[in-house]
């Protein structure tokens, strides 16, 4: 204990959200020093990785037959180790500091449908990466932590994490999590059903990016106003084959996202359903705490508080809050021994 403690003295200890849209890197004493899309581009030719985050996430959709930009982290788990490695080994060099001759200690974020498979993948990853001691997380008890929950106290805390691959939700309470659920569905789902409706509807084939842009824009849970909102969007017509512009508005938007809200609303009900008695009491009182990238989307806690009759909060900070958790984890040799997998 006393050893590690003068480790940290020397190394910069860090907490990593491994998000499927977004990789965050808390670094002790300096906060979030970095939020980068997961994205790597790598060469067909040599395997060579070209390019990592922001840079490889502009040539999405972009690049020649010899180069080609993949996501190592499908719905929340490692779809390729390999890249997943070099992918960390990139955010973690780029942070910590090369004077410091001590391997960081890391704190990892993780989904919590993880498999003892999957996680061992993450360790060793953040290992080869250059941590010296790897600890995992659950994804929604860190965001929890850095939404400020009171999880040590013997009452009922419910978080619903919405990140790019899986929106997880949990019941915590005394630091343990009481339950939890992690579903396939979230920014990535959203992203697809778009492009699925416009391909139905307009025969037109929009890339991704232009269906997060769609998203960002007029993307809706529950029309909270009168007034119509429109984007005007480009593509490839699937019939003539020619490059086409149209106007979209927000009532199709909403339209095609309906299924998507309809499973994470599913899946709350379904831990309201599995949760004691005693903690439904509290969490009557206390509502529903929305955290990541997925609670921003407009009228989402509208939506659900009109479903549900409960109080839903969103987060100060939906993005950032599995990190700063973890974070705190960090600081905290008590909670990371109650809370870590």
């Amino acid at each position: 204990m006393f050893i590690n403690s003068i480790m940290g003295w020397f190394s910069n200890d860090m907490a990593i959200d491994l998000g499927t849209a977004n990789t965050l890197v808390y670094v002790k004493g300096k906060g979030i020093v970095c939020n980068e899309p997961s994205v790597v581009a790598i060469s067909s030719k040599t395997g060579k990785v070209l390019a990592v985050g922001s840079e490889a996430k502009r040539m999405l959709g972009r690049t020649p037959g010899d180069v080609k930009t993949i996501r190592p982290i499908k719905d929340g788990v490692i779809s390729d180790f390999d890249y997943t490695g070099e992918m960390l080994k990139y955010f973690i060099q780029r942070v910590h500091n090369r004077k410091s001759f001590m391997r960081p200690r890391i704190v990892i974020g993780v989904p919590s449908g993880i498999t003892q498979v999957e996680q061992r993948a993450v360790k060793d990853a953040a290992i080869s990466s250059g941590g010296r001691d790897v600890y995992l997380i659950e994804e929604p008890v860190a965001a929890a932590i850095g939404t400020g929950l009171p999880i040590s106290e013997p009452s009922g805390n419910m978080i619903v994490d919405i990140g790019g691959g899986t929106t997880d939700i949990a019941v915590i309470s005394m630091d343990g999590v009481v339950y939890s659920k992690a579903i396939r569905v979230g920014g990535d789902k959203m992203d697809e059903a778009i492009i699925n409706y416009i391909k139905r509807k307009y025969n037109l084939l929009i890339g991704e990016m232009m269906a997060e842009s769609v998203k960002l824009e007029l993307g809706s849970a529950y029309k909270t106003d009168n007034e119509r909102h429109t984007m005007e969007i480009k593509g490839r017509d699937l019939v003539s084959g020619i490059p086409k512009t149209l106007i979209l508005d927000d009532d199709e938007v909403r339209e095609s996202l309906a299924e998507t809200v309809s499973q994470i609303l599913n899946g709350i009900k379904l831990a309201l359903e599995n949760t004691p008695p005693e903690l439904s009491a509290d969490i009557v009182d206390k509502g529903i705490v929305l955290a990541g990238g997925g609670a921003l989307l407009k009228g989402l806690d509208v939506f659900l508080r009109e479903e549900t009759s409960l109080p839903i909060i969103i987060a100060e900070d939906p993005l950032t809050c599995v990190a700063l958790g973890a974070g705190k984890v960090l600081d905290d040799e008590q909670i990371l021994k109650k809370v870590m997998m």
